[in-house]
């Protein structure tokens, strides 16, 4: 059981180990149809409104204090509709829009058997642990629809918690949660600014960033340890981790027997 200097992978959900961006155009697609069939926008105004709430969503600060993440969420539609037609605020046209994207868009996530299959492998070895960010409905939904809870040891969600990734307190949670210690974790996610910087900030063994398209900024910053273009290529990097220690014990055993 375990690996040498690693007992616990803490991995990130939305494009990491899920393809939320392409259920999201699934989704988005669906609401252009329903808009130009039995609402008869013309295509051009069906995108339109969608562009303006993927825009939106993109800047959305919310805090489940003061709105829940469904009423923001049909704001976003309800806004968009009215900025590109103009006219009367229509909220039920914008719930039943909001309400198509989001049944779609998890109808969409699913965890792949190739992933499910490298997550058993892998627990059998470490201790795994998913950490999300993001409002608490709206991730634990897509953690449901995707059915991933039996492959982890403990499931983290970042709106649940004082604090987010990047910052070190609910990484420092997470290892609490294992019994590990940040010198001992790895983070595997697709966000420099949150899964990289944060596994930094707290002090993990490695991060590994999963960058799919492989084309590396010129300024790379942070710098994760480790680069791969598909989370399948993560059992390799763990094992050339290990190889890595194993030699280093090696030159270390050699260097205590010549003194």
């Amino acid at each position: 059981m375990g690996l040498h200097g690693v007992k616990a992978v803490f991995f990130d959900l939305d494009n990491t180990l899920v393809d939320t961006a392409a259920a999201g155009r699934h989704a988005i697609e669906e609401v252009i149809r329903a808009l130009q069939s039995k609402h008869h926008y013309g295509e051009g105004e069906a995108r339109a409104i969608c562009d303006k709430v993927q825009a939106k969503l993109l800047k959305e600060c919310h805090d489940p204090a003061k709105m829940c993440i469904t009423d923001l969420r049909i704001s976003h539609w309800e806004e968009a509709i009215q900025e590109t037609i103009g006219g009367e605020a229509n909220r039920d046209l914008a719930a039943e829009c909001y309400y198509l994207w989001k049944t779609t868009r998890l109808q969409h996530l699913t965890l792949a058997e190739d992933t499910r299959e490298m997550l058993t492998e892998l627990r059998k070895r470490v201790r795994l642990l998913l950490l999300t960010n993001g409002d608490r409905q709206t991730q634990r939904e897509k953690i449901e629809a995707c059915a991933c809870q039996p492959y982890f040891d403990a499931i983290v969600v970042g709106g649940e918690q004082k604090e987010e990734k990047p910052a070190p307190s609910i990484f420092h949670y997470c290892c609490d949660l294992l019994g590990v210690q940040p010198s001992e974790c790895v983070m595997v996610g697709d966000s420099l600014d949150t899964d990289i910087q944060g596994g930094l900030n707290a002090g993990l063994k490695a991060t590994v960033w999963l960058n799919k398209a492989m084309t590396t900024p010129v300024d790379t910053s942070p710098v994760p340890h480790y680069i791969i273009s598909s989370v399948l290529d993560l059992p390799a990097v763990l094992q050339k981790m290990e190889h890595n220690v194993n030699a280093q014990l090696g030159t270390d055993h050699m260097a205590s027997s010549n003194e």
